[in-house]
């Protein structure tokens, strides 16, 4: 009897815990659980997502760059497609009549798999003209619904690696972030991407009631539950699109990078970045073609040397070994050096271009003597007791102008360039085992040294100030704020500011003075500028050209760092290069149209294949 008992016990129990997981897995689904909730909402109401309007983008003095324009994407319902017309259907979106048989097709047979209520992409971006007319025909094409949303247009094609451009929002950004599905725009790169936040506005979206044939019947709940799109804030840039048009024709048929920045802000006043691209290819759904001919570049247009690419600085770097030797007071503007053309030690010799000898310090810069910083180098890493705490003690001093760090503007992806440590000639050389002689490279800007050309023009607008400088960006203000405060604050150098004059007095010389000035080439009618030539030694072919410079001497409102690749000497092509560059800025007009045509005419990138 007890036996029975028993079993009977053990039953009911089973079923009483069988009910309970039952009851708690309905209670789940109805209660907890949202997706049968929203596949059940979704079976009678549909959801237009309403697409906002990215902020518009202007130059500093106003002018649009950026714009927005509207098209519509052509999606249908499968379950409520019937007979239509397909050859009136191709002509107005221009899509032969298989194309659209086969896109449906496949959307009949995944909608057999998922919801047969559930919108699908037939064409995406059909242009307002090309809606119009379908517009007209719409009543004969039941299933088939227009998804109005906003695109960038591109009132002047510049600036494409500054600006950047919108693409589909891929899975990881979706799931990342609740604002983006399936068909979502999102910034890649440049402002676009930095600023996506901001520029991308509020979506909102518009229900409407079904009936039980799944036909829309009227807005649900008299619109109660719709929200409005806001659209995005629109930014003010730093640049000034007139400057950035001149600068990206005067690199045309060029490899290498501009950067201009106003000193006294740090707001970059042109970024030109050659190759370039066109932004609006990237918008244009229909332009595959185009684009995939544009990644498979090998002079990567997409590829912004302003910001990522890392070269040796070459003689710029000799204006920053003067201030640190000024500022360990190794060297005084007195002290002068002999040159007999360069620096001989041991079997090693690093050579020197002919100029008059001796030179003081004022005077190397002007004539860019080799010789001269091999000794400057030295005295400051030699003052030490070790060769390693001399080489701290220097890139302590070359760190405080920004280089070898990221300097935190923002334009994405830049990168902190190259600054070695003293763990790094430990490893090549050994710990213990190498001195000033081992790194001389370093005293012209050579070596184990990489900066883009952002670090560069950030120089010559620390130099300019006297020793301080801005985080340099490209956006001025967002809604009429300042997008980051971090922007206003100065960083300053470990140089005293006194040291800085007879830097800025030899960077004078080199532009103004007719007895060795190594960038005669870059003087401006009227215009007190101060530069400095580099030629950066490049092991694949032709050197490098390179120039910093800034205007005028006192007060500066321009600093410029130009870098053209296998362009050679530093007067050759960038130091007229950005001579030009400070002349349309400061004074709108150019007085030397035969210097213009000299530069904007240059073909670098033909004549480098026929050698």
């Amino acid at each position: 009897m007890n036996e029975f008992a028993n079993r009977r016990l053990y039953i009911i129990v089973f079923f009483v815990l069988t009910c309970v997981v039952i009851l708690g897995r309905l209670f789940y689904i109805q209660v907890i659980d949202s997706d049968y909730k929203r596949i059940a909402a979704q079976n009678v109401m549909r959801y237009e997502i309403q697409y906002p309007a990215r902020g518009l983008i202007y130059d500093r003095n106003g002018v649009l760059l950026v714009d927005n324009q509207t098209v519509y994407d052509i999606v249908v319902i499968p379950r409520e497609l019937a007979a239509f017309d397909t050859a009136m259907l191709s002509q107005a979106l221009d899509v032969p009549p298989e194309q659209i048989q086969a896109t449906l097709t496949a959307i009949k047979s995944k909608a057999k798999k998922t919801a047969a209520y559930q919108p699908a992409l037939l064409r995406r971006q059909v242009s307002p003209e090309a809606f119009a007319l379908l517009q007209e025909k719409w009543f004969k094409f039941p299933g088939f619904y227009a998804q109005a949303r906003s695109i960038r247009s591109y009132p002047r094609s510049v600036a494409g690696n500054l600006i950047g451009y919108i693409g589909e929002a891929d899975s990881s950004s979706i799931a990342a972030d609740p604002f983006y599905t399936q068909g979502s725009y999102i910034g890649k790169i440049g402002i676009e991407s930095f600023y996506e936040k901001a520029l991308r506005g509020k979506r909102g979206v518009s229900i409407y009631a079904r009936d039980v044939y799944n036909r829309v019947t009227s807005s649900y709940a008299n619109g109660r539950f719709d929200t409005t799109a806001l659209p995005g804030d629109n930014l003010v840039c730093s640049i000034d699109v007139g400057l950035q048009e001149y600068g990206e024709r005067l690199m045309q048929n060029k490899v290498g990078s501009i950067v201009a920045i106003e000193p006294a802000t740090g707001e970059i006043l042109t970024l030109v970045s050659t190759p370039n691209f066109d932004p609006a290819l990237f918008i244009d759904a229909h332009r595959v073609a185009e684009r995939s001919a544009l990644s498979a570049n090998p002079m990567k247009p997409l590829f912004n040397r302003a910001v990522m690419a890392q070269y040796p600085p070459g003689s710029i770097f000799k204006c920053l070994n003067a201030l640190a030797a000024l500022q360990e007071e190794t060297v005084s503007e007195k002290t002068t050096h002999t040159c007999s053309g360069g620096y001989a030690f041991g079997r090693r010799f690093v050579g020197c271009h002919r100029h008059f000898s001796p030179v003081n310090l004022t005077q190397s810069l002007q004539v860019s003597c080799n010789a001269y910083y091999c000794h400057v180098f030295r005295s400051i890493i030699d003052k030490y007791s070790s060769p390693q705490d001399g080489f701290n003690v220097w890139r302590r001093h070359i760190e405080s102008f920004g280089i070898g760090q990221r300097l935190g503007s923002d334009i994405p992806n830049e990168l902190r360039g190259i600054l070695p440590t003293a763990a790094t000639y430990d490893r090549m050389h050994g710990a213990g085992r190498w001195k000033s002689l081992s790194i001389i490279s370093l005293a012209i800007g050579q070596g184990e040294l990489g900066v883009t050309p952002l670090h560069m023009a950030n120089v010559a607008a620390t130099i300019a100030n006297r020793g301080f400088y801005y985080t340099p960006h490209i956006v001025k203000s967002a809604r009429g704020k300042r997008p980051d405060t971090s922007f206003l604050a100065p960083h300053a150098t470990t140089i005293d500011r006194r040291h800085f004059d007879p830097v800025v007095q030899g960077m004078y010389l080199a532009v103004h003075s007719e007895f060795g000035g190594t960038a005669r080439i870059a003087k401006i009618p009227g215009v007190e500028l101060c530069g400095k030539t580099g030629t950066a030694q490049n092991p694949h072919g032709e050197d490098h050209s390179v120039f910093i410079c800034f205007a005028p001497k006192d007060k500066p409102l321009i600093a410029v760092a130009v870098y053209v690749e296998n362009g050679g000497a530093g007067a050759k092509w960038a130091a007229p290069t950005a001579s030009l560059i400070v002349e349309k800025y400061l004074k709108k007009t150019i007085s030397r149209a035969w210097l213009e045509e000299y530069v904007a005419g240059g073909n670098l990138i033909q004549q480098n294949a026929t050698q």
